[in-house]
């Protein structure tokens, strides 16, 4: 008995397992630093959980369409059209569970043997796996430090082929923070429209941007461009709810439909009840998320600022999301290598670059509150000092 060659490819993700372990040692009485996480630390808002608590209440426990209920729908409409400028009906939305499920329908959708996938290098890992599922070929553009982790129109003119089938866009970042600006997106636009390619736009951290500035959405620069993206969000990480698994994703009729189908036979619809609380967390009180990010912003600025005191290590600030990706390159070690050394010897959690495509590199999530990242940084330091 042999597996599919698309699923024996295919590893566990790095990421939750160096969170596995080290959530199993804090269970053992080991006293761990976590900044590992790739998910906000705070509770979800407390308006968002009654309204689930409601629903169970009310026995709102069945199916409901698979794309997810018509309220909902309606709502991410009104959200994206006040947010992001653009014009989504219901029927080119479906609701998926989580925003990693809504791009794997899309790149079922979209995606064959023989297309090209073209993804930005430091990448989330997930999606050449899904690229790869969808049997794609992942072509990836390296990028660096010095233009903050983001590709150029050069760059990516320099990849495209007559195989393209669609390039990942993920703005803010992870696991870079980068962020990209106006003139950026243009560029990238000009080239999908001139050679007709799909972009997909995974904007699931959105809400999460520093320093006064704003997530724009490549959908919303112009007709031509609009026909050509598929915009991925969710509720996970601004309202801080990734367990409940609510994402979504906007774009063409026919490519929503296709994903809509896949939906349909793989998972049906998500969770009723998680429907609900997303439903408040779109239509209420919107404090909730600007509190987190203000949060979050301190936090930044306060690891920032151990990091740059630190030898041997650099990085650049990030812009949004909650992660800063840090070089290593000179401890002349792998980041595996190092993200275990710092687990074991110095009892901080941390993630390898290698799975995102840049092994001289290691991700700090600053998801933690502000004694546990002056802790975590404390450790570091002393352990860069034996051994840097």
């Amino acid at each position: 008995m042999r597996l599919a060659k698309r699923v024996a490819d295919i590893g566990e993700s790095v990421t939750l397992g160096i969170t596995s372990k080290a959530k199993q040692m804090a269970k053992e009485g080991i006293d761990v630093v976590n900044f590992a996480a790739g998910e906000p630390d705070f509770d979800t808002p407390v308006h968002i959980k009654q309204a689930a608590i409601k629903a169970i209440n009310e026995g709102f426990t069945k199916y409901t369409p698979s794309s997810g209920m018509l309220e909902l729908r309606e709502a991410i409409s009104k959200k994206l059209k006040k947010d992001n400028n653009l014009d989504y009906s219901p029927s080119q939305i479906v609701v998926s569970n989580g925003a990693k499920h809504a791009l794997y329908n899309i790149f079922q959708a979209i995606c064959e043997r023989g297309g090209e996938v073209i993804i930005p290098s430091p990448y989330w890992l997930s999606y050449p796996a899904m690229a790869n599922l969808s049997e794609a070929k992942s072509v990836f553009i390296k990028t660096s430090a010095k233009n903050n982790f983001k590709i150029t129109g050069k760059d990516l003119a320099s990849k495209i082929t007559k195989n393209t089938k669609c390039l990942i866009l993920n703005s803010p970042s992870n696991p870079t923070g980068s962020l990209y600006e106006l003139n950026e997106l243009e560029e990238i636009a000009k080239l999908a429209v001139k050679n007709k390619f799909f972009v997909i736009s995974d904007e699931i951290y959105e809400r999460i941007v520093y320093d006064n500035k704003k997530c724009i959405s490549i959908a919303s620069l112009g007709k031509d461009i609009y026909g050509l993206v598929i915009t991925v969000n969710g509720v996970s990480k601004s309202y801080s709810m990734t367990g409940w698994r609510i994402g979504y994703a906007a774009g063409p009729v026919e490519v929503m439909k296709a994903a809509a189908n896949v939906q349909s036979h793989a998972t049906s619809n998500p969770a009723s009840i998680s429907q609900k609380a997303a439903l408040a967390a779109l239509t209420g009180d919107q404090r909730c998320v600007e509190n987190m990010r203000a949060e979050f912003e301190k936090r930044r600025d306060l690891m920032i600022s151990r990091i740059n005191k630190m030898k041997n290590i650099f990085c650049v600030k990030p812009e949004g999301a909650f992660y800063i990706f840090c070089d290593i390159s000179k401890l002349k070690e792998s980041s595996v290598v190092i993200a275990n050394r710092l687990l074991k010897e110095a009892k901080v959690a941390v993630i390898p670059g290698e799975p995102f495509g840049a092994d001289t590199f290691i991700r700090l999530s600053f998801a933690a509150n502000v004694g546990a990242i002056n802790k975590g940084m404390d450790r570091i330091g002393e352990w860069l000092n034996k051994n840097g």
